[in-house]
């Protein structure tokens, strides 16, 4: 096995270079429907080539930390948001690119009412609830052309969650 990688709660400040938080924090910035709900505008920034903007749904089995990861990938024709539709928490792997080589990888774990929206050409796990099966709203480029990149590692990462007090 090769190295270890620990988790660590998902922010805003820490994902920054890889993607957006998307979640309710602080005031709302308009309050509509008679004044019966907030509205938390504009939170992901969606960037596509070519193509439209689609919703899927998407139906991912449960995983379990410590787990072992392979592979990674990345949509060099837009980006990718994911919003769990049940709250599930889940695991965000990222990684920066070094010549078309994902390097530094990050390893986080969204808090309830947490959904992410990977940049484009980000390179990332994939989607892993953790307590469950989830269900999530996926958000993502619909065209033509080949939108997925995939890279295998030699020697697999054992993602694992911090160690709780002794």
């Amino acid at each position: 096995m090769g190295t270890q990688i620990t988790t660590r709660p998902l922010t805003a400040a820490d994902f920054a270079p890889w993607g957006d938080v998307i979640e309710v924090s602080g005031a709302p910035d308009k309050i509509i429907n008679q004044g019966m709900c907030g509205r938390h505008h504009d939170l992901a920034k969606l960037d596509f080539k070519d193509g439209r903007a689609g919703i899927s749904l998407f139906n991912a089995k449960a995983r379990h930390l410590p787990l072992t990861l392979t592979m990674v990938e990345r949509h060099p024709e837009g980006s990718q948001a994911f919003i769990p539709v049940d709250g599930a928490r889940f695991l965000v792997v990222v990684a920066d690119d070094r010549d078309g080589t994902p390097v530094n990888i990050q390893a986080f774990v969204t808090a309830p009412g947490q959904s992410v929206n990977l940049h484009r050409g980000v390179w990332h796990g994939v989607l892993t609830p953790l307590d469950g099966d989830g269900i999530f709203a996926v958000v993502d480029r619909i065209g033509g052309g080949d939108n997925l990149e995939e890279f295998w590692f030699d020697e697999g990462f054992l993602i694992n969650e911090p160690q709780r007090g002794r």
